[in-house]
């Protein structure tokens, strides 16, 4: 386990928060996804978002964390989360609205060089802790079928699925998703 600290996400760190979001998914999702459509991400407009997402989350519930892993000469971000209420994008197609008590993953990301340190349940252990002292009893997060290692991860930390799927149309491709839930 490497040394390291959770932080909440400044407007500074938005840049930082892109970069590790697109060399992830490049990474990790490569074969879930067309080549193509990952090649056309957006670093700077990814970064946009993550700077409006720091600087006017939707509600004082609504959070982004960093991860940092530190070392003798520098601290660097490694990965982030992003989570706040369920809303509309934590639901299954038709579902009818969580409870105001149910929280969503919406981002859960370590670069992949960094993995495997303990930074993702870092991330996740910060997470939850936000989640108790905000009144939420149970959370929930969707997973792509095909991202074994997320699966992994939050079965580990002792997430179940739900039974709600879904498939996001990717230029015309359909890419499975679960969603796991768990109780805080």
């Amino acid at each position: 386990m490497a040394l390291g600290f959770v932080r909440p996400a400044r407007p500074e760190d938005a840049a930082e928060v892109a970069r590790i979001q697109l060399t992830t998914w490049r990474t990790a999702y490569r074969r879930m996804f067309p080549a193509h459509v990952l090649a056309n991400l957006d670093e700077a407009y990814l970064a946009r978002g993550w700077a409006e997402a720091i600087e006017a989350a939707p509600s004082e519930r609504h959070r982004v964390l960093i991860a940092v892993e530190q070392t003798a000469t520098a601290d660097t971000v490694v990965g982030f989360a992003a989570a706040g209420p369920a809303d509309e994008q934590a639901l299954a197609p038709e579902e009818p609205p969580l409870p105001d008590t149910v929280a969503a993953v919406t981002d859960l990301l370590v670069e992949p060089r960094w993995g495997r340190r303990g930074h993702g349940s870092r991330l996740l252990s910060a997470v939850v802790d936000l989640w108790r002292e905000d009144g939420f009893t149970s959370a929930v997060a969707w997973a792509y079928d095909a991202d074994e290692a997320m699966k992994k991860f939050l079965t580990s930390a002792g997430w179940e699925p739900d039974g709600a799927a879904r498939a996001l149309d990717v230029d015309d491709m359909l890419v499975n998703q679960l969603r796991l839930h768990v109780a805080v």
